[in-house]
């Protein structure tokens, strides 16, 4: 209870104890009354007034509070976003070097493979120029054993058996193959003198021919020779050479630097020992003529290649 409300109770006490007031006085104290209702009344507004002043602004303070705490969370939010964009920053460094890094190999990388390339190039060229050089030295070659095969035959082709001498070209070296009936009696290493006419047509070709080496390779069947002039197989092709050789160089003037003796036995057989026709194939003098080595790799020498 107010001081306004006590002090109205107080006075009509007052006014019922002394009831026997005059009027006038009676119709001041119901004045005054009537005032202090209205005080009371303004009062008691003012109060309520008061009172909704304070409801409103305890209704802001929490709205407020609520404010503050959700600008606490926004700002909590705001921070974590902040620290995940740093730690996102941080990545988008490490990545940007890393492939700044890779760009620089990727570039070395290039750079290499560049040289690379035309490293490659230069040895291609290199090859080809080489392959060039074998095939203009195996053309020249090819050429120079083929007019010296066709200058044996058209020598050699009168008077003379084709079985019993046959002129062949294979890679960088000719091939004559002489049978052992045109220049060997049985079991012999002397030539015989008819045969010596083929001997002649053959060294005119090669004194012809000073770059070329002559080889000389005797053959034999499998049957076993043994007597007061030969040991063995070996012993009788290796004879029949020199024989051959000896009137290349004695008879007609092939230079000896160039001879080549070499015998071959019962090896390198070009048909069967199981017939007589066969062992008579295999019974057999080769003449070989090769292209000196120091010729040869002239025909390689990159200075002779046409460009």
């Amino acid at each position: 209870m107010n001081k306004s409300s006590s002090f109205i109770i107080i006075f009509l006490a007052c006014v019922l104890m002394f009831s026997c007031v005059s009027k006038k006085k009676f119709q001041d104290i119901e004045y005054q009354l009537e005032l202090k209702q209205d005080e009371l009344y303004k009062s008691n507004a003012q109060l309520d007034e008061c009172n909704e002043k304070l409801r409103q602004e305890r209704q802001e303070v929490i709205t407020e509070k609520g404010n503050v705490e959700k600008a606490n969370l926004e700002l909590l939010g705001r921070d974590r976003q902040i620290e995940t964009l740093r730690e996102q920053i941080a990545d988008l460094k490490v990545q940007r070097d890393r492939q700044m890094q890779q760009v620089g190999d990727l570039a070395l990388l290039s750079k290499e493979a560049n040289d690379n390339i035309t490293a490659t190039i230069k040895q291609l060229e290199t090859k080809d120029k080489y392959i060039r050089i074998i095939q203009t030295a195996r053309t020249k070659a090819d050429s120079m054993n083929l007019a010296l095969a066709i200058n044996l035959k058209s020598q050699l082709a009168q008077g003379i058996a084709d079985q019993d001498i046959r002129v062949s070209v294979d890679k960088t070296v000719v091939y004559i193959n002489l049978s052992d009936k045109l220049l060997f009696a049985s079991g012999s290493s002397k030539v015989n003198l008819e045969a010596k006419d083929v001997i002649y047509k053959i060294a005119q070709v090669i004194n012809a021919r000073p770059d070329l080496e002559v080889m000389v390779e005797g053959f034999t069947d499998t049957k076993p020779i043994k007597n007061s002039c030969m040991i063995d197989n070996w012993d009788l092709s290796v004879k029949r050479a020199t024989s051959v050789i000896r009137i290349l160089e004695q008879d007609y003037n092939v230079d000896p630097n160039r001879l080549i003796a070499a015998g071959r036995g019962q090896y390198n057989a070009v048909a069967t020992n199981e017939t007589d026709e066969g062992r008579q194939m295999n019974r057999r003098t080769r003449i070989v003529l090769l292209p000196k080595l120091d010729q040869f790799y002239e025909l390689l020498n990159p200075t002779n290649v046409p460009n």
